[in-house]
């Protein structure tokens, strides 16, 4: 294959993931934003999405003032954000046209048919006049695409670099979401009633509330909310589970191939499958979710390099 054709579908598949978990990680602030709460705490919720997404700098230079409308319209449909759903989107989509050649017919029509029925809901403002809707529609449109791209296209390199790019995509954001609520001071998190609904909002947010009650059978502790987002390998969110699928992928793009790149995917990759939600929490949850997010990156661009370029 060449390597522009895997570099777009890897892309292809970054930029639809991208697009689903910014609107998980806005989804989970704004149910959150309707629980009472003080306008301090609530103004704090919405910086600490900008600041884990790393959106600080730019949405000040924008917009100033941290508000939730504007906040949701500048990680929405601002085109001068290359991170909003709207850019993402439009990336996805044309990332798909350059290799429509590779792509299955129904991969491409349900692909710009996404881009096309998005850029109807943003005339709509269906973003700001009902925002767990859209948030809703983001999710099944990538959910859609994924159960498509599995049914109709061959097992081949192809695939391979789809769902490479997707899970890699996955691990990041995962580790964001579940971040955006350590993040913000303790003193902000309210008493037991209020964070009990504070993750329980993060739980839906990654259509995790049922598999949490199946998994522990008890009441919802911020410990085990942790525990299975991070290193629980059968919740298809959690860094554990994408990143067996990254290596898994991996391998079979390069079989007998053993260079850097995936030593490191296979290394980060055992650390999660033999690690325990103990060490991470004496180890301080937010620098170790910092510290994945920087190996993550940087195999994001190893993975470029080795096998894109």
């Amino acid at each position: 294959m060449l390597s522009r054709t895997a570099d777009s579908l890897f892309w292809l598949a970054r930029y639809m993931e991208r697009a689903e978990n910014t609107a998980r990680m806005l989804d989970v602030n704004y149910q959150t934003s309707l629980l009472p709460q003080s306008a301090g705490d609530a103004a704090q919720g919405w910086a600490s999405l900008l600041s884990i997404s790393e959106l600080t700098i730019a949405y000040q230079t924008r917009y100033g003032d941290v508000r939730p409308e504007l906040v949701t319209e500048f990680m929405v449909a601002d085109e001068s954000n290359l991170s909003s759903i709207y850019n993402c989107l439009r990336a996805m989509r044309e990332n798909a046209r350059a290799v429509r050649g590779t792509l299955t017919t129904e991969v491409w029509e349900t692909t710009n048919t996404t881009w096309l029925e998005f850029r109807r809901l943003l005339k709509e403002q269906l973003h700001q006049r009902d925002p767990a809707a859209f948030f809703d529609w983001v999710k099944f449109r990538s959910h859609l695409l994924g159960g498509v791209t599995v049914g109709t296209m061959l097992q081949d390199e192809a695939l391979q670099f789809l769902r490479i790019g997707g899970f890699l995509e996955r691990a990041d954001n995962s580790a964001r979401l579940l971040d955006v609520k350590y993040h913000a001071p303790r003193e902000a998190v309210g008493d037991a009633v209020d964070d009990y609904y504070h993750w329980s909002a993060v739980l839906l947010s990654v259509s995790g509330f049922e598999v949490y009650r199946k998994v522990y059978s008890n009441v919802i502790q911020p410990e085990k909310v942790a525990e299975l987002l991070i290193l629980n390998q059968g919740m298809p969110r959690s860094l554990s589970y994408c990143m067996t699928r990254v290596v898994s992928n991996l391998a079979k793009v390069s079989p007998g191939h053993r260079g850097e790149t995936l030593r490191q995917a296979n290394r980060l990759h055992a650390e999660l499958q033999f690690g325990r939600i103990d060490e991470v929490f004496a180890a301080g949850l937010h620098p170790y979710l910092k510290q994945f997010l920087a190996r993550v990156n940087q195999l994001g661009m190893d993975i470029s390099e080795e096998y894109l370029r």
